[in-house]
């Protein structure tokens, strides 16, 4: 899967990131609206990560699915 199904799938795939970064909020998300770059972001000021190690995160979740 890459970014372009991700976008496709948005509705869907929220679920699954809710899972993964459970401190994420329903408007968050729909704010991100399936762009990496904007995802990265969003979690990276919720969880103090830095957004290469985000992005990396994001990528290899991606890879598994």
């Amino acid at each position: 899967m890459n970014w372009e199904q991700v976008k496709g799938n948005w509705t869907q795939i929220k679920g699954d990131l809710r899972a993964k970064y459970g401190e994420l909020t329903d408007d968050e998300l729909e704010q991100a609206e399936g762009e990496r770059e904007k995802l990265a972001g969003l979690i990276s000021e919720k969880y103090g990560k830095a957004k290469f190690e985000v992005e990396k995160e994001l990528d290899d979740w991606l890879n598994e699915r």
